[in-house]
């Protein structure tokens, strides 16, 4: 039986949560279940909206990355058992839309969003101790043995975002291009590390930029060759590239400059694939654009569409990116740890319950 009140992070105002009681959430349709959540992170679209760059009205709760069991579930909910441990994609999916059955979940007509309050089609978040999750039964994914659940908070939403990056335009290269293509990656945090993971394993010639040493170095570290923005990064792709620039650029970071350094950088008929949280108005040069023939795709990543093919590629490369996983604190300390992870002071941030939480700060490892 669940308690009446949870533990929850509310936002606040611009820099500022806090861990407030809220009541436990109800069942309120068939389709519905609640998880009482076992593991959740702190991921970089949390900033736009604790930065104020995303204008919220405070007292939601946060949070969309999170694995749990479930404790109560409604009639429609038929594939799964009170008990069972499941990954939570950070959007719905109905499974029957127009876009669902196209692959393209992140669009789904009945879809919600976990922890924003914009725009309209939200549910309270996962960073608290139990959930609401709509469409359960085309949404959940039971959780796989074999990695660490701490590490299955990435399949909520980071990896498989990686993992889409990547391979909408690398995924299936001849063998002539898997050795010829440039790949620029920009940005190297948590996402961006994902996708150089993922692209690594598509092509043979993947470059990270961005501005922090101790980012390259991981980046490095997964078999990337790496760039800081102040080395002229352009230049360094023309030269990489026999002049022509990046055949694929990754854009992980949602500025405008970032976009821009992209475009800068890619080569006639070349493609972009930007998956940062874009806030603000975006350089674009109309002729430009018609010059270089460059293709553009933008947009929300569709987890459950892509789950499976993404979680095998973790379970492949999940030593790789374990690192990004190794800082867990409880979830009452969440205003220091929203400090500390706006702060790039860690590369992310997993809250535990309960007793779990007496243990936070381990290390993690991913499985042998």
């Amino acid at each position: 039986m669940a308690p009446k009140t949870m533990r929850a992070v509310i936002l606040k105002s611009d820099f500022k949560v806090a861990v407030e009681d809220r009541p436990v959430p109800t069942i309120q349709k068939p389709t519905d279940a609640i998880l009482k959540v076992t593991s959740t992170a702190l991921c970089g679209s949390d900033l736009h909206f604790y930065r104020g760059h995303l204008k919220c009205p405070p007292d939601f709760i946060c949070g969309h990355e999170f694995v749990g069991e479930i404790v109560e579930k409604g009639d429609s909910v038929k594939s799964f058992n009170i008990g069972d441990k499941v990954v939570v994609p950070f959007f719905t999916a109905c499974g029957e839309c127009y876009y669902c059955v196209r692959g393209q979940a992140s669009r789904c007509a009945k879809g919600e969003l976990f922890g924003n309050s914009v725009p309209a089609n939200t549910v309270d978040g996962g960073q608290a101790e139990y959930v609401r999750c709509p469409l359960a039964e085309t949404t959940f994914v039971k959780a796989p043995s074999g990695i660490p659940e701490e590490m299955l908070v990435l399949m909520a939403d980071i990896f498989p975002t990686g993992y889409f990056a990547a391979a909408r335009f690398l995924k299936g290269l001849s063998d002539r291009d898997r050795k010829e293509f440039t790949v620029a990656i920009i940005g190297a945090g948590p996402v961006g590390v994902c996708a150089a993971t993922c692209a690594l394993t598509m092509v043979d010639n993947v470059y990270v930029i961005d501005s922090i040493k101790e980012r390259l170095d991981e980046a490095e570290k997964l078999g990337a060759k790496v760039i800081h923005n102040n080395d002229n990064p352009i230049q360094k792709i023309k030269d990489a590239s026999g002049g022509r620039g990046a055949d694929v650029v990754v854009e992980c970071v949602g500025h405008a400059d970032a976009f821009q350094l992209a475009f800068d950088m890619i080569r006639p008929w070349g493609q972009i694939s930007s998956i940062g949280v874009h806030t603000e108005q975006l350089p674009m040069n109309g002729l430009l654009c018609y010059g270089k023939n460059v293709t553009m795709a933008f947009g929300r990543c569709p987890v459950r569409s892509i789950f499976e093919d993404a979680l095998k590629l973790l379970v492949q490369e999940q030593k790789k990116v374990a690192f990004l996983c190794g800082k867990t604190m409880s979830l009452e300390d969440a205003p220091k740890a929203y400090e500390d992870f706006e702060a790039r002071k860690c590369h992310k941030i997993v809250f535990k319950m309960g007793e779990a939480a007496k243990k936070a700060g381990g290390e993690i490892k991913a499985a042998a």
